[in-house]
């Protein structure tokens, strides 16, 4: 009798070191991914400076765009998998909340940069990039690691820094290498904070 209700006991402690465990950090995002989108915008940084390049706002805007959709890609099919057959997602709904978090920064970058293009204020698209994208990041301070929050105050620093100085926007290098600094860094911080998740609870399961 006394051993059942020992083994009861701990089992509901092995449970409860599960759940704090899953509730520390969201590990639905990939480190991997998110380096290889700070790689994608130093190549497009890159091929944008080129002199065969055309010069031309609207061309660069298209450039930037294609960064954009190949970073979404990598970044929310990395998700994506994640979600789907991942062992700590196992599809829960409740465990991928945190991608909301960012949807307001985001949306309201998408509104002024609509804005700076209609109004042709290209000139202020870096540093509200930048700045909008920091505000994502800080919005995760909850559910990321405090590296995530640093790599945020970064991007704010940069973009308000852009913003003052009115960045050329046919000069593509300080977005390529703000962006590469910034995803290289927090790419990091996601990969060490999944693996180091991942191994505290396969330790867990093992005990």
């Amino acid at each position: 009798m006394i051993a059942n209700h020992i083994h009861d006991a701990l089992a509901q402690v092995k449970k409860l070191r599960e759940f704090i465990l899953s509730k520390r950090f969201f590990m639905g995002y990939s480190g991997v991914a998110k380096m290889l989108g700070g790689v994608v915008a130093l190549a497009g940084a890159g091929i944008m400076s080129l002199k065969e390049f055309p010069d031309s706002l609207l061309v660069h805007l298209a450039g930037w765009g294609v960064v954009l959709a190949v970073a979404l890609i990598l970044n929310y099919g990395a998700f994506a998998w994640w979600f789907l057959f991942s062992s700590q997602a196992k599809r829960d709904t409740a465990k991928a909340m945190p991608v909301l978090d960012a949807i307001p920064a985001l949306a309201i970058g998408a509104i002024f940069s609509l804005a700076f293009v209609l109004g042709k204020h290209f000139e202020l698209l870096f540093g509200t990039w930048m700045c909008l994208y920091g505000l994502a990041h800080v919005s995760y301070r909850q559910s990321l690691p405090i590296g995530n929050y640093v790599v945020g105050v970064f991007y704010i620093i940069c973009g308000s820094i852009c913003m003052l100085l009115r960045m050329p926007f046919i000069n593509p290098w300080p977005m390529g290498f703000v962006f590469f600094t910034g995803e290289l860094i927090g790419g990091i911080v996601l990969y060490r904070n999944n693996h180091v998740q991942r191994g505290e609870k396969v330790n867990a399961e093992s005990e």
